[in-house]
């Protein structure tokens, strides 16, 4: 597949639940020379009801059905992460390119395995880290990369959120507080963006320690997490997230500090401020707004990169890279 340059991309999707509502499947039916064959879910109603609103021709509840469909040459895993490496694995073995939702997975050694998988069978494998295509993250890059800062010295992580943050899922069944099936907890779901993000925009990061402690025990998940860690560049970093705080404490916040100057912006929501002030005295602040299906720009490149006609900037390469940082910062011991 990797040497196959695909005319059309005829997606699978695994997994057709709230994030394919309108984060990332309704993409793939605008792209030009991308569409989904086929959905599975294991409800029938709910698999039969997704196909119907989205006007998508197919519809299971079996994975091998998916995967044997001749025709659907990419498969999009849209699963909670403990079933990621197993499913990239199966889809890689059935010779289709995959696109899985992040985290990557709940162990690097799983995403060693997926990524092995998918060089043996010589499929690609991307990850939907899609801040390094928004135009807000780029703007932060482009700020970095033209010296407005001067040299990176350090990068700050600030977010506390309350249980009733608009933030945080809040549902009946919340998988994402469920380390057997999340590898974690909020830290996992949301701080594997800001992490990815920085891996970006700054390089890998070379050390880091970490404490992860469930101080409120209201859900089986670490909810504090603290991390200090170092760029390959020489910048260093900390972070500290707190995920059961009051609601007067909210903060989501990234400053990133340099020799002339620092800028500030939030992770989640619209719209993302960035606020650059420079030793001069100088402020400037700019705002985006990332419209649905937020997933477009980097499923954009995806199906480019399958097309023959570019590169992705987020691969099971680059993910993995998240998934042994935050497997370090939560299990130090281990570590």
């Amino acid at each position: 597949m990797q040497n196959n340059k695909l005319n059309q991309v005829i997606w699978g999707v695994i997994g057709a639940g709230d994030v394919c509502e309108v984060k990332s499947a309704p993409a793939m039916m605008q792209i030009q020379h991308s569409t989904i064959k086929m959905v599975m879910r294991r409800q029938a109603d709910k698999a039969a009801d997704y196909a119907r609103r989205h006007a998508i021709a197919h519809w299971t509840t079996n994975v091998d059905e998916l995967l044997a469909d001749p025709e659907i040459n990419a498969v999009y895993i849209a699963t909670p992460p403990a079933s990621h490496a197993e499913l990239t694995i199966r889809a890689a073995r059935a010779g289709k390119a995959v696109y899985v939702e992040k985290p990557m997975a709940v162990s690097i050694s799983e995403c060693v395995n997926m990524i092995e998988a998918c060089r043996e069978a010589n499929v690609p494998l991307f990850v939907a880290y899609y801040r390094r295509t928004l135009q807000g993250y780029l703007k932060v890059k482009e700020l970095i990369d033209k010296g407005k800062l001067g040299e990176v010295r350090s990068v700050i992580i600030d977010m506390k959120q309350s249980l009733q943050s608009d933030i945080i899922a809040r549902t009946d069944q919340n998988w994402r507080v469920n380390p057997d099936i999340a590898g974690g907890g909020y830290f996992h779901d949301l701080a594997s963006h800001q992490l990815d993000f920085l891996d970006f925009l700054l390089g890998e990061i070379v050390d880091v320690k970490g404490i992860a402690l469930n101080q409120a025990r209201i859900y089986p998940a670490d909810d504090m997490v603290a991390a200090v860690f170092q760029f390959q560049s020489g910048c260093v970093g900390s972070g500290n997230w707190c995920f059961t705080s009051s609601a007067i404490s909210e903060k989501d916040s990234i400053t990133i500090i340099g020799s002339k100057g620092e800028l500030t912006f939030n992770s989640f929501g619209n719209p993302m401020l960035i606020h650059f002030k420079t030793v001069d005295g100088s402020t400037e602040t700019f705002s985006f707004n990332h419209l649905q299906p937020i997933q477009k720009h980097l499923i954009q490149l995806v199906v480019n990169e399958l097309r023959g006609e570019g590169r992705s900037p987020s691969t099971g390469i680059s993910a993995a890279r998240t998934t042994r940082i935050m497997e370090i910062i939560t299990n130090p011991i281990r570590n």
